[in-house]
């Protein structure tokens, strides 16, 4: 596989190609899924919750990303690598250049920052000075607290022009990526055909321009319980690179997530 860049995943958009992402933490599953063919790794906060057993994101640190960041690198050379920020890591415009820089030197291609208007000087200031950013709208998990738990966002029609100009905003400030999470279909399906940049779907339907899952849903090993928005691709092939070469290939085929996965 050729290394995966910002211009490849707009290419694939342009094309129509899906691109399919997961989250690893480690080199080996990092290592497992981008020879398999998936495009975008993600160290998500999620460890918080699938590797430390938390109830949420938020006590997860930058130090902990950049660790898990350089796991990943070293496993899959090739992939695009994204690197979450960790809650109130980025409050301030300054808080976010000091932080994004070790995830960047620790391996990632580009951080992902949660949230809308507030963070558009941020955004600005980042790309400008080589750090490359990935939105991310919808349920964010850092908010939990303010939404309530983790609920469907954007289901009334204000609520989703909102949505639709922060994702317009954030593309315009410099962010070249956007994830959008627990959104209903066709607000998602409105989104991404309203951005040039693709936009990576969880929980939002299957006219988004890839498809994203945290890898202990997909391999049904998450405690508590699995998302409706996710699968068991274990479940169904018996053998774990079975299970993600059917994630890709569902993805790429648009039959994954299908109605039952959705919003």
């Amino acid at each position: 596989m050729a290394k995966i860049t910002t211009a490849q995943l707009l290419k694939m958009k342009q094309k129509g190609e899906k691109i399919t992402a997961l989250t690893a933490y480690d080199a080996s599953f990092a290592k497992l899924f981008a020879d398999a063919g998936v495009e975008v790794i993600l160290i998500g906060d999620s460890l918080g919750m699938v590797l430390q057993g938390h109830s949420d994101t938020l006590p997860v640190t930058t130090a902990e990303i950049a660790y898990h960041t350089r796991c990943v690198r070293a496993g899959a050379p090739l992939a695009f690598v994204i690197a979450d920020m960790p809650f109130m890591s980025y409050a301030t415009v300054e808080q976010a250049m000091h932080n994004a820089t070790p995830l960047m030197q620790a391996g990632a291609n580009m951080v992902k920052l949660e949230g809308g208007d507030f963070l558009l000087p941020t955004i600005k200031a980042l790309t400008e000075r080589g750090i490359p950013v990935c939105g991310h709208l919808g349920l964010t998990p850092q908010s939990v607290h303010v939404f309530g738990g983790f609920k469907v966002q954007g289901r009334d029609e204000q609520a989703a022009n909102l949505m639709v100009q922060q994702a317009i905003a954030l593309q315009d400030a410099g962010a070249q990526l956007l994830v959008v999470e627990c959104i209903p279909s066709a607000l998602a399906e409105r989104i991404s055909k309203a951005l040039v940049i693709p936009v990576i779907g969880i929980g939002a339907g299957k006219d988004t321009d890839g498809q994203i899952l945290v890898m202990h849903d997909l391999l049904g090993i998450s405690s508590g319980y699995i998302p409706k928005f996710s699968k068991n691709f274990l479940q169904e092939t018996g053998e774990i690179k079975q299970a993600i070469g059917k994630y890709i290939q569902d993805v790429k085929q648009g039959q994954f997530p299908g109605p039952e996965h959705s919003f």
